[in-house]
């Protein structure tokens, strides 16, 4: 029996992903390929690896243990490769991101265009994602998030300004429909709800003179992605509760009426954060410095 690094790499890049085609894009390989490989290394194991079906895909028994003892080892090369970037003139590789598609269009993607301008030798991919992954075994380098919802392990770097939410509605909606005075009036508003990919519906929280609410909002059109929901207030089905960054064109050029904004004060926007390691990679470290230095 015969079992070399390539094995195991093929292996761990299969379970980290639990998907033969994201780890054969990884890999730069055919699915199909991936699928022989992986096969042929359980034949000469003697043992299986991974379940798979047409559906799913998950580690046995033995693959997880297996995974849990030579994924910290296959890291320790990585951060010695890493090292290397020490003797470069400049760091070089590839950064992916887990971020949330407000976060990836808000902060992320603006200072990656930039960061990618100073570094030309690194690649950046952004896997935009609202579900809150496992940062390790998806094979990311860094996330960005808001801060409450990143892991205690995990370091945080402020990244982009201030955030503010804004509650909107199109001039028509408040044809048919009195302006709200207090959150509470939005009870007996139409509104269109949020609900996150875990099944919960968010409450729309707002703040004034010490004092924080959380208000249950109703109405008939509940969605999961913000654009959708300014989108819809922009053709009157409600009123939406979104980013004041996203919500300031149409605002400015009057398709939508701003509500309760004393009561939306700014707060501390998103974070990136990334593992804590011994050896930060040198494209990584170069990304967090450029964070800290860029002026928004």
């Amino acid at each position: 029996m015969r079992i070399d690094p390539t094995d195991l790499a093929t292996f761990l890049a299969i379970a980290r992903h639990r998907s033969f085609r994201a780890a054969a894009t990884e890999l730069g390989v055919s699915a199909s390929a991936l699928s022989h490989a992986l096969r042929n290394i359980e034949e000469r194991l003697d043992v299986r690896l991974i379940n798979r079906t047409t559906r799913s895909v998950a580690l046995t028994e033995a693959g997880a243990r297996l995974f849990e003892r030579i994924s910290p080892a296959f890291r320790d090369i990585d951060d010695a490769l890493e090292d290397l970037n020490n003797f470069r003139g400049r760091p070089a590789g590839t950064l992916r991101f887990s971020a949330a598609r407000q976060s990836s269009q808000l902060v992320l993607l603006p200072i990656v265009t930039q960061f990618l301008k100073a570094f030309p030798e690194i690649n950046v991919e952004i896997v935009v994602s609202d579900a809150l992954i496992d940062m390790v075994a998806g094979g990311f380098d860094a996330g960005v998030r808001f801060g409450e919802t990143i892991a205690a392990d995990m370091i945080a770097v402020p990244i982009g300004p201030r955030q503010r939410s804004a509650v909107v509605a199109s001039p028509g909606f408040f044809k048919r429909h009195k302006q709200p005075v207090t959150p509470h009036d939005l009870k007996d508003l139409p509104c269109i709800r949020y609900r996150f990919n875990s099944g919960v519906l968010y409450r729309w929280e707002f703040e004034r003179g010490g004092v924080a609410l959380k208000i249950d909002v109703t109405g008939p059109l509940t969605m999961n992605d913000q654009d959708l929901m300014l989108e819809s207030a922009r053709d009157g089905a409600g009123l939406a509760y979104v980013f004041e960054a996203q919500a300031s064109p149409l605002i400015a050029k009057r398709k939508l009426v701003r509500v309760l904004a004393d009561w939306c004060p700014a707060y501390p926007g998103f974070f990136l954060y990334y593992p804590s390691r011994r050896q930060l990679p040198a494209a990584l470290r170069a990304f967090v410095d450029f964070v800290r230095a860029a002026k928004v």
